[in-house]
């Protein structure tokens, strides 16, 4: 008897391109066999897995952190970049390509297909406040691409700097939602770490949603880098010997070049004496070279340096010394960078794959920073912080600058002239020296060309349009049950085979912190606002109505040099109009130019808002700063509730940061000891001169700020059973964070906060309790 599957069966068949457009998730297959009173009556139908529309590529986003367009000598710059050079030669560069001028906005708008503040990402996460553009929650609405991707078929996985969960959030108690393998984003794997920057020596590392040591410490040769190379092959090692037919997304987006700029000694040395001219003559020799190599139009004009950054030549010998070795060191974390890129590329051709592979490789998230301040530092954090070290401090460090000791930054001047030719540096989304940033697109089964120039104007939105074209995948109507946001991108597909065809974006607004600009029909208007990129504190801005816009041709003045505001007032006010209705139409209003006081967490949903005291077990640690009690600027107090065994009792009790700064409450030679770390500058130690008896003990640091003000000195009282063992004054403290380091109890996980011992220092004693208290 001939067996026919259901008409319900066959229907489902028919329509499996409109569900996968129209729904996400894809519906359970209906069974299509039948079954009679036994087996030999019955046919089977085993359900079938999610299979990708054939010829489906594999996709590989390489994501650089804080590179500016003139930097990678792939296009003009100094710094070595061999991989980028093959893939180039061997795909497409895109020179009017951009960014949000910031890094998790950037990044949002990247894996969803929508611009930054229509993903509630309208500035970093840190800095979120309670409108629709600037929450920091993704939402539901806005499905990642690697979601929609999972959904169709495709293996999932991120590797590097995630920087797109809310910081609250960012706790073992979740919710994960939003973590990158939540169902926000739908990535199935995620190794790396989950905040805006990382120590690439000392980093705080998660895979999935726990934390992990680094396989390695310095002094064996650890980089972060080198480490998430290893992983992310490790993984295309695992899908392809178990499932070489399924296409994969792998989402590679290093901590580099993102301050702290560290990178090994034989990187740093190699770039020794290049760049003794200075940040003026480094401008000149880039734009010459990136004239020659055909990556801005030979008419383009070199824009000059603006008044507010100094002049190397009126820079002392001494601090062009130590300038041109943070730029040295900052060039060869960039080589070293994409050297180890080189790897990941080298193993996906050993396994066959790599001309099956669309590489997209998009040479920073925004423009070079220039948040280390006028002179740089050595102290990033610091930095960071509205603390600047100085000349001295720099000194101090010469000869460790990008190794583990150290956690520099460039002077903002270095970062201006990464952005050759163009005005500005990252947040300044106004101007492109913030928001234009080099891609390289190589894709053999897709793409003929090689080796040519595009010019089309694109954004980072247009990422994940151009992914679902090659793989022949529409956009979802529904994910998870949710309606969606429309993709605001445009595919870049349609540019692969014609350089000379016209730009399908047409329009495309810019903001960030109060710096706007508006592209359109080839016409661009921008108006910088008040505080520079390297003032941290204190900046006043001024009133977004007194901001002067400026207006550029596009089709004759590639690098924004020729305002030509004065001559076309009318086109001004068309253009400022345009702003405002896109403005409107994706959430950018309010604008909010405010620094310091949108990083207070008060302003976010917080599940320890309104408590002042945390009690922790002895099993805690690994815990986000952001997950703790903020003990900034207030009074508080950590109690340790202890026993001391007749082996003794040296260790850690509670630590807070690393290396970078921080606090810990520890026991060395039995003698109870709380120790102060200013950003690696100052160390202040309060010890007892007695050590703890076995038997329980009640170890208690009491820490008062003798002002209210931020960063202010801070008494020190510390107790054994009631009694007070010894006091000191801290003289300088953290402003507002620590480190990228976590809080742990029982031991210091990461890097040492003190010099007087070496991680994790593990309490040998018994922990009851750990209190933390704020008053």
């Amino acid at each position: 008897m001939r067996l026919v599957p259901s008409i319900a069966a066959c229907l489902l068949a028919s329509l499996a391109p409109a569900f996968a457009q129209d729904s996400l998730p894809r519906p359970e297959p209906l069974f299509g066999g039948r079954v009679g009173d036994t087996w030999k009556e019955s046919v089977p139908d085993y359900p079938k897995p999610v299979q990708a529309p054939a010829g489906a590529p594999n996709v590989l986003v390489i994501l650089l952190d804080d590179t500016g367009f003139g930097h990678a000598a792939t296009f003009g710059g100094a710094a070595q970049t061999p991989t980028l050079d093959r893939l180039a030669r061997e795909g497409l560069r895109y020179n009017q390509f951009h960014t949000t001028a910031l890094c998790s906005p950037t990044r949002a708008a990247l894996l969803t297909g929508r611009n930054h503040h229509s993903v509630g990402s309208g500035v970093v996460i840190e800095m979120g406040t309670g409108f629709p553009g600037y929450t920091g929650i993704a939402p539901d609405a806005a499905a990642g691409l690697p979601e929609i991707l999972r959904a169709n078929g495709y293996a999932t996985a991120a590797f590097g700097k995630w920087h797109n969960t809310p910081d609250a959030e960012i706790s073992p108690a979740g919710p994960f939602d939003r973590w990158p393998t939540g169902r926000t984003w739908g990535f199935e794997y995620f190794y790396g770490f989950m905040n805006g920057e990382s120590n690439q020596y000392y980093p705080s590392l998660y895979r999935g949603t726990t934390p992990v040591a680094a396989p390695k410490t310095p002094e064996q040769g650890y980089h972060l880098t080198e480490d998430i190379v290893d992983e992310a092959i490790g993984w295309l090692d695992r899908v392809n010997a178990t499932n070489p037919s399924k296409p994969w997304f792998l989402y590679f987006a290093p901590g580099a070049i993102h301050a702290p700029h560290h990178a090994p000694q034989a990187y740093r040395d190699k770039y020794r004496g290049k760049f003794d001219a200075g940040w003026d003559r480094y401008r000149e020799e880039t734009f010459a070279r990136q004239k020659q190599l055909g990556v801005i139009p030979a008419d383009t004009v070199l824009t000059p340096r603006p008044a507010e950054l100094p002049a190397w030549a009126d820079q002392p010998e001494e601090a062009r010394r130590v300038y041109a070795r943070l730029m040295e060191n900052y060039s060869g974390y960039l080589e070293h960078t994409d050297v180890e890129i080189g790897r990941l590329i080298a193993a996906i051709e050993t396994s066959g794959k790599l001309d099956d592979t669309m590489v997209v490789y998009i040479v920073g998230d925004n423009g070079a920073s220039g948040e280390g301040g006028l002179q740089g530092t050595v102290s990033e954090v610091a930095s960071v912080n509205g603390i600047q070290l100085g000349l001295p401090g720099l000194l101090a460090k010469f000869d460790q600058i990008g190794g583990p000791e150290t956690e520099p930054h460039v002077p903002a001047a270095w970062a201006w002239a990464a952005d050759t030719p163009f005005k500005w540096t990252k947040q300044v989304a106004s101007h492109f020296g913030g928001t234009r940033n080099p891609v390289v697109i190589r894709w053999p089964k897709g793409l003929a060309a090689r080796g040519e120039l595009r010019s089309q104007f694109h954004h980072v939105i247009d990422i994940a349009p151009t992914v679902l074209e090659a793989a022949h995948l529409p956009a979802p109507r529904t994910v998870n049950g949710v309606a969606q946001k429309p993709i605001e991108g445009v595919s870049m597909l349609y540019s692969f085979a014609d350089r000379d065809t016209r730009s399908r974006r047409s329009v495309q607004y810019f903001e960030m912190m109060g710096n706007r600009a508006i592209y359109k029909d080839g016409w661009i208007a921008s108006a910088r606002h008040g505080r520079l990129p390297w003032q941290t504190a204190g900046a006043a801005t001024g009133a977004f109505a007194d901001d002067q816009w400026e207006l550029y041709d596009l089709s004759t003045d590639f690098s924004q040099a020729n305002d030509l505001a004065a001559r076309y007032p009318d086109k001004v006010k068309e253009m400022q109009a345009a702003f405002m209705e896109e403005a409107r139409k994706y959430n950018v209003l309010p604008l909010d130019d405010r620094l310091s006081e949108r990083f207070d967490m008060s302003l976010r949903p917080n599940p320890l808002k309104g408590l002042t005291k945390m009690i922790y077990g002895p099993g805690v640690g690994g815990l986000n700063e952001s997950a703790t009690l903020n003990t900034h600027g207030v009074p508080f107090s950590i109690t340790a509730d202890v026993e001391i065994g007749p082996a003794g009792g040296d260790g850690v009790l509670a630590a807070m940061g690393g290396t970078t700064c921080g606090w810990t409450l520890y026991v060395k030679d039995g003698r109870p000891t709380f120790a102060y770390n200013f950003f690696a500058v100052e160390e202040t130690t309060v010890a007892s001169g007695a050590p703890l008896a076995p038997g329980k003990a009640s170890i208690r640091v009491d820490v008062t700020p003798v002002a209210p003000s931020p960063g202010a000195a801070a008494d020190v009282t510390l107790w054994v059973d009631g009694k007070q063992v010894a006091s000191g004054r801290v003289p300088r403290t953290a402003p507002f964070r620590y480190s990228t380091e976590p809080f742990d109890v029982g031991r210091d996980s990461v890097s040492a906060v003190s010099n007087a011992y070496r991680s994790p220092f593990a309490f040998q004693g018994r922990i009851a309790q750990v209190a933390v208290e704020v008053r």
